[in-house]
This record gives structure tokens, sequence and C-alpha cells, in this order.
């Protein structure tokens, strides 16, 4: 088996249709048909995801939980059960483009020590996703937190935690981490690595895994030759929701892999960022919810 494509579900049917049909589409014209498997891990969903699955589907591997497992579980349960040379995790919420499983293979074919291979991201009108960065070393979370990162002349030089700027999607290039959207694997990677940390729920599973994968010899990379359509995450107001739970990761990152005197300074920061966010979206932005969205961060710092 070449290929296994691992798709999360919850509660998001119209999505998983439309997703489940690119892939199938993509797998058609790569001829992967015969090489590759589907294996949808359905977390529990409440509206018809299964039946949309099972009724238009049949060929796609299900598997249904009776609770929301989360992001790392739930992919982990479907890593366990695949036969493939290669794992990508794909978002319920994304749209293959008809060449993307095909340049992917191709991409990681040609180098072995390849061990994470991600693509660029599309938002809904076409215009580009952030979606890969840096390690979150502390300079990283410093320049960050203190909107250094987002001037675009020193965006490059400084190799963000999050990178935004449009210039650095064109090319392809080793990176650290890749967004857990569209997640291509190597099998040995996850063998040499282990598999996602399910202590982490939701926001930096990828980011962590990449660390572990790193460490173990194999390089990041990422591809500008294919895209894909990311459904989520498009307005900064979505961006913003989930501060809480990346500080709550950021801490457990720094827990897990840095010496503690790292973790202190990270707690710092963190409270620094939180800080200057609540005075530029309150006083000058006057926007309660943001505010009240990093004075609740400022208390997990």
């Amino acid at each position: 088996m070449l290929l296994s494509i691992i798709i999360i579900s919850f509660n998001t049917s119209q999505l998983l249709q439309s997703c489940l049909q690119s892939v199938y589409q993509a797998l058609k014209k790569g001829n992967l048909e015969d090489s590759s498997e589907v294996i949808v891990v359905d977390n529990a969903s409440t509206d018809n995801s299964v039946e949309v699955v099972r009724n238009n589907f049949s060929q796609t591997n299900l598997i249904c939980n009776r609770k929301n497992l989360g992001f790392a579980k739930g992919n982990n349960q479907g890593m366990q059960k695949s036969k493939g040379k290669y794992v990508l995790l794909l978002n319920s919420d994304t749209e293959l483009a008809a060449d993307t499983l095909a340049v992917l293979l191709k991409e990681a074919e040609s180098d072995k020590k390849t061990g994470v291979l991600g693509v660029k991201l599309l938002n809904r009108d076409g215009s580009l996703q952030p979606s890969a960065g840096f390690f979150p070393d502390l300079h990283k979370i410093f320049f960050w937190m203190t909107f250094v990162d987002d001037l675009p002349l020193l965006s490059n030089i400084l190799k963000p935690y999050h990178q935004q700027n449009p210039k650095f999607y064109k090319k392809a290039q080793n990176i650290d981490w890749v967004s857990g959207a569209c997640f291509l694997v190597r099998r040995e990677a996850i063998l040499k690595a282990g598999f996602l940390d399910e202590k982490i729920f939701m926001y930096g599973e990828e980011v962590e895994w990449c660390y572990r994968i790193k460490k173990s010899g194999f390089s990041v990379r990422y591809t500008p030759d294919t895209s894909i359509y990311h459904h989520k995450g498009a307005s900064g107001e979505g961006k913003e929701a989930g501060i809480c739970e990346e500080f709550s990761y950021l801490k457990y990152f720094y827990h897990k892999h840095k010496p503690y005197w790292q973790l202190i300074f990270l707690k710092l920061f963190l409270m620094i960022g939180a800080m200057l966010r609540i005075l530029v979206f309150g006083i000058i932005g006057g926007n309660s919810k943001k505010v009240n969205l990093y004075a609740k961060a400022f208390n997990l710092a």
C-alpha cells in the first residue's frame, strides 16, 4: 500500500462530502486508486456525517467513535489502522486539487529524508492562507508577542513562529512545521518519532510532532507546486479564537521539550503579548470581544 488518507470528521457533513469527492477525484487522476486507502474517523458527529460516508463513499474505511477524541487521538486511531508507506492527514474542511496527491507523492519519493510535506493552503476566495512556520523558540515567541514579526521586511530574517509573508510561500523549501490541515508523513518517520501527542487535544499537535520528527533525522518540507482549499480559519476573528488553546499548548511544549528556565520566560512573554493586545484591541480598537479573549489568555499564561 502506497498511501493512506486519514480524515477526521466532526459535524461537517457537507464539507466532508466535498472533501471526499476531491480525494477520490485526485486518486483517480493520479492512478492511485489501487494503491491507496481512505479512512474516515468520525468523532461522534450528531449530524449526518456517518450517513454521507456510508451512502456515497462505501469504499471508505469508516471508524465511528462514541465521543469526540480530538485531532491527535482520532488521527492516531486512523494511523494505527492504516497500511500505507505514506500517511496523509487531511481536514474534513479541505478540497484537494486534481494533482495534489500525485505532486505530494512525487516530491516525497524524490528524497528519502523528507519526513513531512505540506502544500499551499488557500481560503475560500483563493487568497493565501499562511500554513507553516518555525519552532517556537523564545526569541520567536517574543517577536510574535510584540508584533515585531508582523513587519514585512523582517519576517524572512527572523524566521517567525507563524510565517505570514506571502513571498515565503512562492518557493519550495525546508521549514520547521506545516499545517495539519494537509500533512503528508512518511511511515518510517512515524515509527521513529512516535504518533501524535494525545495530551494535546487541539492546536499545536502538528508543531510538536514535527519537532520530534526532525529530531529523529527527517526534514519537514513545504511545496507550492500544488494547493488545496481550506474552508476555515480565513477570518481574523477565527484566528484569534484559538489563542487560549495555543497559549496552553505552548506551555505544554516547553514543559515537555525545554529547560524550566525557558518555561518561566515563555510565560512572561505570553503575558506581555496578552497585555499588548488588550491595549491595542481595547483602548485603540474598541473590540471588547477580543479584550475579553486576551484577558482570559493572560490568566492562562
